[in-house]
């Protein structure tokens, strides 16, 4: 028997960054640093040009997008992606990140009511786990990813995929994901999520979360239980 639009929602994939973490200017603060150390861009137009780009692609796997700035040079983007990670690392643990508003209550509610829950990042595990770390989080939601050798980051569908595979959720169709990027919302629609939910927490505005495809905008995490419930 095929899946119905009704199956119940029982798994939601949550992205952090603009989306259950606040980070206002991180990742910018971290690409500075990044390109000072590698020598991505050549001029002030270079820098502006690939913050522009950053900014673009956010949500996306972050060593990705330094290969796409160091054109195909593997050792510079290497070495870009870990000054990236190390300066935003150190920026967490200084306690420049926090919880979205009624992120935490939102995912706890999700939970108490019997859904799973995951959270998912551009980041490399040790940025992750820095995050998570930061806010008390270990404990948070039911299963964490990161882009790995085996998963591909944004805007691939793999880990809302995986997220499923892991909470053994019975169809795509009960899950749903959420993020603030268009990529974030690409990798859900990918996925065959029942809804893949833009937010106006983070990179992304309205324009280019509905040109991304986004099934429902919302202004942030703490609209989400209305939804759920509607969808359910």
């Amino acid at each position: 028997m095929g899946t119905k639009a009704t199956d119940p929602i029982s798994l939601v994939v949550f992205d952090m960054a603009g989306t259950t973490v606040e980070d206002s200017g991180l990742v910018q603060q971290s690409f500075l640093a990044a390109d000072s150390h590698a020598g991505l861009s050549k001029t002030d137009a270079d820098r502006e040009e690939m913050l522009r780009y950053v900014t673009d692609t956010m949500g996306q796997s972050k060593i990705v997008v330094f290969r796409h700035l160091a054109k195909g040079n593997e050792e510079q983007a290497q070495a870009a992606n870990k000054e990236f990670e190390r300066c935003y690392a150190q920026l967490v643990s200084e306690g420049k990140c926090s919880p979205i508003p009624g992120a935490e209550d939102v995912i706890t509610s999700l939970r108490s009511s019997g859904l799973k829950t995951a959270l998912t990042t551009g980041f490399a595990r040790e940025t992750q786990s820095a995050i998570i770390d930061a806010l008390g989080w270990q404990n948070l939601a039911d299963v964490v990813l990161c882009p790995s050798e085996s998963v591909r980051g944004r805007p691939f569908p793999d880990m809302p995929l995986t997220a499923l595979m892991q909470t053994r959720t019975d169809s795509v169709r009960s899950m749903i994901v959420l993020g603030d990027t268009s990529s974030d919302v690409i990798s859900g629609l990918r996925a065959g999520a029942r809804a893949s939910i833009g937010v106006l927490t983070g990179a992304h505005n309205r324009a280019q979360l509905s040109e991304a495809g986004a099934t429902h905008v919302l202004d942030s995490v703490a609209d989400l239980p209305a939804l759920v419930a509607a969808l359910r």
